[in-house]
């Protein structure tokens, strides 16, 4: 093994240590001088690792977290779209409870060969994760652009809905109907996403109605981004007298509902309710959901244009495109003037 790494360094004209990274896919080494060790290889007569063969120019990874959120498969519908057009297979991998882990699912791609990678709301956006996965690929070769979170330690491009500006159009719309007492349902605090909702709606709550931070954060719920765990924080928030409900996901907004109707309250008559995402569907819930569309779209064509510059070898330099999401009012938020009085009224019936 020394006298090949001797002989592919005397090669590629670089030192031993740099070929040892190439070969084990170490971060830390310029693409020419990487092109060159693996030029050596071939020149040399070596096989190449097999994480280190040419690349299927056809094929593309997609990672996201779980297809039971409707946002998801919707976001894979559209990035498997612009892949198709632009002559790209997608091969979607889903993470599940007790299955493949994100960085199980990367390997198995890379072992395939795809072209590169689009991560969607993976450990990028959870501020407890190690970013050195990321590094480690892309020193395999391995293009990659990320979804849903970001992260100052990973350099790649970043494709992100503005969640502080979407809990501004909730906040506002909230309280231009009376509401006073808003409360916030979300996911754990160690994601990007829920923390940048959260400074937004705290800034909101202080413009809007003069509350400080610390105010503000009684009327913030944590659970999980699930209808049980929007049931659980909207009960919570309830019992705090709150009127009106910001969730982060569409999901947990339907199990806000379902929260008020256990405790004999309508929607919106005494409790408004405001989703995030519009995933399909949800417009036909009963009442409609008022929701903040996520730009599904324009963010999905973005992460394809994103990657197949970088595949391309013409990146554009790491950075966050951040998309303006929308509100969108149905039939869940309603005005609050006399909720108290109609909820005394309402008594125990749905």
């Amino acid at each position: 093994m020394t006298a090949r790494l001797a002989d592919i360094a005397a090669q590629a004209g670089v030192s031993e240590a740099t070929v040892s990274r190439v070969l084990n896919g170490r971060p830390g080494v310029a693409a020419a001088t990487r092109e060159s060790v693996l030029a050596a290889l071939d020149v040399l007569g070596y096989e190449r690792p097999v994480r280190l063969r040419q690349r299927s120019a056809g094929l593309v990874g997609l990672i996201t977290p779980e297809l039971e959120n409707p946002i998801f498969p919707a976001l894979a519908q559209v990035i498997g779209q612009a892949l198709t057009r632009q002559g790209y297979t997608p091969v979607l991998a889903t993470q599940t409870p007790g299955g493949s882990t994100e960085d199980e699912l990367t390997e198995m791609l890379v072992d395939r060969g795809v072209a590169g990678i689009i991560f969607v709301s993976g450990l990028h956006a959870d501020t407890s994760a190690d970013m050195q996965r990321y590094d480690q690929l892309r020193g395999q070769g391995v293009p990659f652009v990320l979804v849903d979170g970001f992260s100052p330690k990973v350099r790649a491009p970043f494709i992100s809905p503005d969640d502080r500006a979407a809990m501004g159009l909730a906040v506002t719309h909230l309280v231009s109907l009376g509401h006073t007492r808003i409360g916030l349902a979300l996911g754990p605090k160690r994601f990007v996403p829920v923390l940048r909702k959260i400074e937004g709606f705290q800034q909101a709550m202080r413009d809007r109605l003069g509350l400080s931070p610390e105010e503000s954060e009684e009327l913030i719920q944590h659970s999980l981004y699930t209808l049980e765990g929007g049931q659980a924080a909207a009960t919570a928030l309830i019992e705090r007298g709150c009127t009106a409900v910001v969730c982060a996901s569409d999901m947990m907004a339907l199990g806000a509902i379902r929260a008020a109707r256990q405790r004999g309250l309508g929607v919106p008559q005494n409790i408004s309710v405001v989703g995030f995402d519009d995933s399909p569907l949800i417009a036909f819930t009963d009442p409609p959901l008022t929701t903040i569309r996520k730009p599904v779209q324009s963010m999905g064509q973005a992460a394809v244009r994103a990657l197949l510059e970088e595949i391309g070898g013409t990146p554009a330099p790491p950075s966050e495109f951040v998309f303006l999401p929308e509100l969108v009012v149905r039939g869940s938020t309603a005005s609050a003037h006399g909720v108290e009085a109609r909820s005394r009224a309402a008594g125990g019936a749905a």
